[in-house]
């Protein structure tokens, strides 16, 4: 059944919100997938702020025109679906490759390119893009990185107050006197 005109507008329209709040999608080539399987990659890429959605070629085309994104017509045919990532594409196509190969979509699904940051990214690129860290693991490398200096304070300023308390012990010692520290 063909789609109207004012629901076509529609359907680009939110496309074109999608593509704005994000920082860029993977396509990927689908046959065969049952809803359940479908479901379960949904949640998979939920868990990494992503978002996996069927449309019309034509009108995603029509959104990342409007969205004054490049066109990567060469990936926008056929059944296709689009994963899409909120600020977090290594995260995003780190879970999409994942869940393919842990649920053996090899046959069902193949990653054919996509888009990162207005670049045009093929398959393997889409792969080395989900070895980068995940927006956590740059967080976690981060607050290390703020971390590491305090604790080297704390250790320095421990061993000094150890110091200390040493020369004082030895002291007290060679005084012949009862050691308060000893107590």
């Amino acid at each position: 059944m063909p789609i109207s005109k004012e629901r076509k507008q529609e359907l680009v329209a939110e496309y074109v919100e999608i593509l704005n709040e994000s920082d860029g999608f993977v396509v990927v080539q689908t046959q065969g997938l049952s809803v359940s399987q479908i479901q379960g990659m949904r949640n998979a890429l939920r868990e990494q702020n992503g978002r996996y959605l069927v449309a019309k070629n034509t009108l995603i085309k029509k959104a990342l025109e409007t969205a004054d994104w490049a066109i990567p017509e060469h990936l926008l045919t056929g059944p296709v679906a689009y994963i899409f990532g909120r600020d977090n594409m290594p995260g995003v196509s780190k879970a999409l490759l994942k869940h393919i190969k842990d649920e053996e979509f090899d046959e069902k699904m193949q990653v054919t390119g996509g888009m990162m940051n207005g670049d045009i990214l093929d398959a393997q690129e889409v792969e080395a893009v989900s070895q980068l860290p995940t927006l956590d693991e740059l967080r976690a490398q981060l607050a290390g990185m703020v971390v590491a200096p305090a604790q080297g304070i704390v250790n320095a300023i421990h061993q000094a107050t150890g110091g200390v308390v040493n020369v004082l012990q030895a002291y007290l010692d060679e005084q012949g006197e009862a050691s308060p520290v000893a107590e």
